[in-house]
């Protein structure tokens, strides 16, 4: 089963096992040792303004109001996420360091660089929970002057390696979703890798890049705006933000899913009873009606979860583009 589809399943899972143990209520919290004695830092390995960046100060915010303690966001997008990922992982275990981040840098991460990796997100990492899902969006430049996935495709046919694309890096999810796209569709197109999405994305609004996939939290602004043209999105059914816009399954692509997820994380060894509380309180972050009504609006869910459902998720999304990877031959850098 595909990512979104795993994960609007567990929604509904996750509410009612919240429902009937108290996950989110204040019980908890009172039972639990004082935690944070000082301020609490979240690590993020993305540029500031991006999705990633919206996500982690709005959480944080939440958080230390629910605290009554500061938790400070960090961008720490060097080395393609390894430098924020590796400062989390051997950060003490004391919940005061916190890691928000995606399959980029965790379960792809691992696929892309194998053994090459400064840590093993799966063994450094211990994981708090979900907390957003978003559908990724495919969109090109006014000027490509193409409006669905099938002129896309018969242009790209036309001109093998004229039209490229933009991606956050090599390995991201959306270099890896187009690459996915080009090999069902038996097209070539060049990729343009940038470190960060407000940069990639300030040069697709400019028509300096023509195409991308990316959250739909980043480009339903500019589609909104006509900066953009939306060609689908790959969730399996259409989305809410964007109910016009057809799936890439209904453009011909069956099987295609491609999504992005937030999570937290913290360092190996955490406490459970303070991984517990973490988990906690993320839930009543995300139930938060003003949130879930800022994050909807821009294509993404609250998706809050189980620590276990987090390292099972990466597991497969693991196996999944490691075997993308393979097929496209993609080095890492």
């Amino acid at each position: 089963m595909r990512t979104y589809s795993r994960i609007r399943k567990m929604l509904i899972a996750t509410a009612a096992i919240a429902i009937t143990t108290g996950l989110a209520g204040p019980v908890a919290l009172a039972q639990s040792p004082a935690y944070p004695s000082k301020t609490v830092r979240i690590v993020i390995n993305y540029t500031p303004g991006g999705p990633s960046d919206l996500v982690a100060r709005s959480v944080a915010a939440k958080m230390g109001e629910i605290f009554g303690q500061s938790f400070v966001v960090d961008n720490m997008p060097s080395a393609n996420g390894a430098i924020g990922t590796m400062t989390v992982a051997r950060a003490a275990p004391d919940g005061h360091t916190l890691l928000i981040s995606s399959a980029g840098h965790t379960s792809l991460a691992a696929a892309l660089y194998t053994d090459k990796l400064p840590f093993d997100p799966f063994r450094d990492m211990t994981p708090v929970g979900m907390l957003l899902i978003s559908t990724q969006m495919i969109v090109a430049h006014p000027s490509l002057n193409v409006k669905t996935i099938a002129e896309l495709v018969k242009m790209a046919k036309s001109r093998p390696g004229q039209i490229n694309y933009g991606s956050v890096g090599v390995g991201s999810p959306n270099h890896l979703g187009i690459e996915l796209m080009k090999s069902m569709a038996g097209i070539d197109m060049l990729h343009v890798p940038y470190k960060g999405t407000s940069q990639v994305m300030q040069d697709l609004v400019a028509g300096r890049v023509q195409l991308m996939l990316n959250s739909m939290a980043t480009v339903v602004p500019f589609v909104r705006s006509g900066k953009l043209v939306a060609l689908a999105v790959g969730s399996p059914a259409r989305s809410s933000a964007a109910p016009d816009v057809p799936t890439m399954i209904e453009s011909g692509f069956p099987g295609f899913e491609v999504s992005t997820w937030w999570a937290m994380f913290a360092p190996n060894k955490t406490p459970t009873a303070l991984v517990t509380r973490l988990n906690s309180v993320t839930h009543q972050v995300l139930a938060d009606p003003q949130l879930a009504k800022t994050f909807s609006a821009q294509g993404a869910e609250p998706a809050g979860s189980t620590p276990e459902f987090v390292t099972k998720l990466m597991r497969e999304e693991y196996d999944r583009w490691r075997k993308v990877i393979a097929d496209a031959r993609i080095v890492a850098e």
